[in-house]
């Protein structure tokens, strides 16, 4: 990856001094080594609990720096800022340690989990407005705010404060881990966090490789360091919420191109079954975007053999009613579950002979709609199919050929999956 030198990166002075604001506000993070994952990818990896955070990500440090940095005068008529959660959880809980009263407008679709949180770390210093669908919505409608008010506006990344703030994570990196570290895996959105650390690991351990995660649907960052411009996406997949922005910040743009070696592109199936790896085998709850830097290592699997590894878990803001779309999301990506559109005969014993012949002894059904067509040879029926491994259906659909049934996959076809599914 081509850098241009423009000498923009945040200074290892100032990211101290962030940390010094930050005492006794943001906690500093555990750095622990995982053995699980050391194992099953051959190398030391450790993982960057930003998750245990106070607010439950490492957002509160950007906030926070931030918000100490302004004067009496510039807080006088509050802060307002926008976000689509985590941001909006740092800010509030800033607002309520300084006593500052702040306005944060989220989008309408906001789960109330999200809305409750941000009101409980507020304390009653924060007003929440919802509106609008989406966080570009929420965030014209904070700048109007700022503007006519006079208030403060707390950017959730493209801000120097803000930057110096998230760059602590990298300084407690460091100065926890006891080895020299190769590789240090970072979740980005806006780009904040990457901007941050990666220019405290520039200037301090300029030999450690800075690699930026972001969810396929939501390449922003790779598609601008690609185009060696800012690029604006037509259209993103927000299911990474905490990853997922149609543009990344100017000043944040510029630190990457210099302190970013490489991108890895996750997609957000891959994501999801890293949840739920996690969670089963570590007992560790993240958010989609806290499981990006697990996600990845899969595709690093051969760079990173025998080096010394961490992965940033970048937040654990996930709400327990995602749970299932998270479980099918993950099956589907590894090839476990799959829809089809079948035309059963319409005579008698029809489905007894697709569930003999052509079902396995471990395959499951796990959805099935048909209403019976009078007058008609033939009715469609939607059928969802989970099997134990690849294999099994590959041997699926052997059979599904063998005994000529009709049928139309709906997997790849997204549109007719969201309608139907």
């Amino acid at each position: 990856m081509t850098k241009t030198i423009q000498h923009e990166l945040v200074t290892v002075e100032n990211i101290y001094k962030a940390k010094v604001r930050l005492k006794n506000i943001a906690e500093p993070t555990p750095l622990s080594f995982n053995y699980n994952l050391s194992e099953q990818y051959g190398c030391q990896i450790y993982l960057k609990r930003e998750d245990l955070q106070v607010v439950r990500s490492y957002k509160i440090r950007g906030a926070y720096n931030k918000m100490a940095c302004l004067s009496a005068d510039q807080l006088q008529n509050g802060v307002v800022c926008a976000s689509a959660g985590n941001h909006a959880q740092g800010v509030a809980f800033a607002c309520q340690k300084m006593e500052v009263m702040g306005k944060i407008f989220m989008p309408g679709v906001t789960p109330q989990q999200k809305v409750g949180k941000v009101k409980l770390f507020g304390k009653g210093f924060v007003e929440v407005i919802l509106t609008g669908d989406t966080f570009d919505d929420a965030y014209a409608e904070a700048l109007k705010a700022a503007e006519t008010h006079n208030m403060a506006f707390i950017h959730p990344f493209d801000d120097e404060r803000v930057i110096e703030g998230q760059g602590t994570v990298g300084l407690e990196i460091l100065e926890d881990c006891k080895v020299t570290l190769d590789y240090v895996f970072v979740a980005v959105g806006g780009g904040g966090l990457i901007s941050g650390l990666g220019s405290y690991f520039k200037q301090l351990s300029p030999r450690t490789r800075i690699i930026g995660v972001e969810p396929t649907g939501a390449a922003a960052m790779y598609e601008s360091l690609k185009a060696g411009e800012l690029v604006t996406l037509d259209k993103i997949d927000s299911f990474v919420d905490g990853a997922a922005v149609r543009r990344v910040g100017q000043k944040t743009f510029r630190i990457a191109q210099q302190v970013i070696d490489d991108m890895v592109l996750v997609p957000e199936g891959k994501v999801c079954t890293s949840i739920l790896q996690l969670y089963n085998e570590e007992g560790i709850v993240v958010e989609p975007a806290g499981a990006l830097t697990i996600a990845a290592l899969d595709f690093y699997r051969e760079q990173i053999r025998g080096k010394n590894v961490v992965c940033v878990l970048s937040g654990s803001n996930n709400d327990i009613v995602r749970t299932e779309e998270i479980r099918e999301r993950a099956l589907l990506y590894e090839g476990l579950k799959h829809y089809f559109i079948i035309r059963f005969p319409q005579r008698a014993g029809a489905l007894r002979d697709f569930l003999n012949n052509v079902l396995g002894p471990t395959d499951d059904i796990t959805h099935f709609e048909y209403t019976k067509k009078h007058n008609r040879e033939s009715g469609p029926a939607l059928v969802g199919i989970q099997v134990l491994c690849r294999e099994d259906y590959d041997r699926f659909m052997v059979r599904m050929a063998q005994y000529h049934i009709n049928y139309q996959p709906l997997n790849d076809s997204r549109m007719l999956y969201e309608l139907l599914v």
